[in-house]
């Protein structure tokens, strides 16, 4: 019912989410972003709205990803319904896909960035979304995608990041996105250096193009220039 992308720069503690469902307000619920510490994406047939707050303690310990992941399901009687992707500081992830999520359910992951997504119109939208994120953000897109080399970032990827998860997005989403049509999106991007951009298309019939559309909109010097002026720590 739900794709979703996570990204952790180690180097800069800068962390970002992006996520885009058949359902409303996506982003209300289901990705989180903790600059310096990790992030995740609950989501799946029915998600819980808990795991991030026990997902963010364990990061916090810090536990890694794998163990943050295993504290919440565990506890969890309904895991089977659920599907959460799991992103520490370091970079690495982990998945859950519980057995009762409607197919197609897939996740991929490459060290600082990965994706998870249920009920998706084909597998390939995940390799899709992810892939395109590796294209935009890194100078060895290919190698990273065939696990040869780590993703290699380019020096000005972070300015860029917002408009690189959209454009993945729109990727993603152009090979069919949530098998039921695709209604709201969001990302939130986190770092030590800038304000945080979190942005979201609650209804829409085509929520990429209105995401890309606010994100212009943030871009517009009068609101950049509010952002810059802001503490960045």
């Amino acid at each position: 019912m739900t794709l979703s992308l996570l990204h952790v720069q180690p180097a800069t503690g800068t962390v970002a989410a992006l996520t885009a469902t058949g359902g409303v307000a996506v982003g209300g619920y289901v990705h989180h972003a903790w600059r310096g510490l990790g992030a995740c994406a609950t989501q799946g047939l029915a998600t819980n709205p808990w795991y991030s707050e026990a997902v963010h303690t364990a990061l916090a310990e810090p536990k890694s990803a794998e163990q943050a992941l295993a504290r919440v399901v565990e506890t969890d009687p309904g895991a089977g319904r659920r599907q959460c992707l799991v992103m520490d500081r370091q970079g690495l992830a982990a998945v859950h896909s519980g057995d009762d999520n409607l197919p197609v359910v897939a996740a991929v992951c490459r060290p600082t960035v990965a994706a998870a997504g249920n009920m998706l119109a084909d597998a390939d939208v995940v390799d899709i979304l992810l892939y395109r994120f590796l294209e935009g953000a890194c100078i060895n897109a290919e190698a990273a995608w065939q696990e040869v080399e780590p993703p290699r970032y380019r020096d000005d990827y972070e300015t860029r990041l917002p408009e690189i998860l959209v454009k993945a997005l729109e990727a993603a989403l152009g090979a069919g996105g949530d098998g039921r049509g695709t209604r709201s999106a969001a990302l939130r991007v986190e770092s030590f250096s800038a304000a945080p951009i979190d942005i979201r298309v609650d209804w829409a019939e085509n929520p990429a193009a209105e995401l890309r559309t606010l994100l212009e909109r943030v871009r517009e010097p009068t609101f950049a220039d509010f952002l810059a002026s802001l503490p960045s720590r």
